[in-house]
């Protein structure tokens, strides 16, 4: 059975709505293009106010592009897209990210009708994105500016085929029936509250993702949410119990950017774990994340790695060992050494040109000539701050400083330079 969508009807934008005055109102989209490279808080400050020009509308598009520039580069090429105000801008996902989830919905049966549903479409952006890979896409959201927005922005970005409804995710959800193998629910709950302030637990966030799950499987045999990078992965997916078929930790520049579920209708057991950093990926089940970490002896140590944010984020280092020819300094330091180059390791590489204790004379003998470094600490008494004071280092250059604990309980300094 295909998805009802009696009772539902796509939203109704009245003629003399927000965005149609000012996509016609020349004297605003001209101060737009004339001031976009432009400082917003000086702008606001320094404008004259001119009665043609809706100067809030037109900062946040200037705002809004300046942003895209930065997470949305192919959109901010487009002449004509209209951007929301500033914390939808800040919440929306990058486009490395949302392409990522394209790669997701690949991976998903090809039916003969192949359909996603968002439930929670705000900007559209991973909505704009995946519905390039369906041939049916419709976008729900409960904000009408924010719908208005998606029906113009569509357009340009050719999504002919995309529906619009202007709703809740709960009512649109009584109101579909169950779909076929090769439709998907996406979900990214709102994470603030009535305050606007962050939340993190999935029953904090809106809608509340584990009180639909039994509607959410009604209309769809898969199901992608996404969740704040904050929550512990082992718990998230314990609360959305056992159909959650995949995890996926996504990180862009070694940051952790996004922690996505996908649920399918037909799972149970363990679900497989994607741990993805920028072109680095990690696919591995939890069972052979098991078993005790082999340690590296004094003679292991030419080559120190240190894990991506991902790979950080999924506690997955016993993989690591097992897949690579590394060995960890200790269980709880989360570094890992070699004799020879492990060029294909998943995370950050450096080349160990001394190691000394934390003896004074030893200090003095492997630091010299050496005052400026960039310092970490990982499982040592010390911050990585507390350490750069120590030793009176400045901050940054080619030599990279890891202060960290090995298996015997000895705390040692790693002097390294980028591999």
């Amino acid at each position: 059975m295909g998805v009802n969508f009696a009772g539902i009807n796509e939203v109704c934008i009245p003629i003399k709505s927000y965005l149609c005055i000012i996509m016609k109102n020349e004297a605003t989209i001209q101060f737009v293009r004339e001031h976009r490279e432009e400082d917003v808080r000086a702008l606001a400050l320094q404008a004259r106010r001119n009665g043609d020009v809706d100067l809030t509308w037109a900062l946040d598009q200037i705002q809004g592009w300046q942003t895209a520039c930065r997470k949305l580069p192919s959109w901010a090429a487009i002449d004509g897209i209209v951007y929301p105000p500033h914390l939808s801008m800040e919440q929306c996902s990058s486009e490395q990210t949302a392409r990522y989830k394209n790669e997701i919905v690949d991976t998903l049966p090809r039916g003969s009708h192949t359909t996603l549903i968002d439930l929670t479409g705000g900007f559209g952006v991973d909505f704009a994105f995946m519905a390039t890979r369906c041939e049916r896409a419709i976008y729900v959201e409960r904000q009408e500016h924010l719908c208005e927005t998606a029906r113009h922005n569509f357009g340009l970005l050719g999504l002919s085929h995309a529906s619009i409804i202007n709703n809740d995710a709960e009512s649109v959800l009584s109101d579909l029936a169950t779909g076929p193998a090769s439709t998907l629910l996406y979900l990214d709950p709102a994470r603030r509250d009535s305050n606007s302030a962050r939340t993190y637990a999935i029953t904090d966030c809106t809608p509340n993702v584990l009180e639909l799950l039994p509607h959410l499987f009604n209309a769809a045999h898969h199901i992608l949410i996404k969740l704040s990078p904050m929550l512990d992965w082992h718990k998230a997916a314990t609360d959305l119990g056992n159909r959650v078929a995949e995890v996926h930790i996504v990180s862009v520049a070694n940051e952790c950017k996004e922690l996505l579920m996908l649920l399918k209708a037909d799972h149970e057991g363990e679900p497989v774990i994607h741990c993805v950093n920028d072109s680095q990926r990690l696919t591995y089940s939890p069972t052979q994340n098991e078993g005790p970490l082999p340690l590296a002896n004094d003679g292991d140590a030419a080559f120190l790695y240190e894990p991506n944010a991902s790979i950080m984020k999924a506690g997955s280092f016993g993989v690591l060992t097992e897949r690579y020819p590394i060995k960890a300094l200790a269980t709880d330091s989360h570094l890992f050494v070699s004799r020879e180059d492990v060029k294909e390791f998943p995370g950050r590489q450096f080349a160990i040109t001394a190691v000394t204790t934390m003896n004074k004379k030893e200090l003095k003998q492997a630091l010299a000539g050496i005052t400026q470094a960039n310092v970490a600490t990982r499982n040592f008494p010390m911050t990585a701050q507390q350490l750069r004071q120590r030793l009176r280092l400045k901050d940054g250059g080619g030599t990279y400083l890891f202060g960290t604990t090995n298996h015997a309980g000895q705390h040692l300094i790693f002097i390294c330079r980028k591999n």
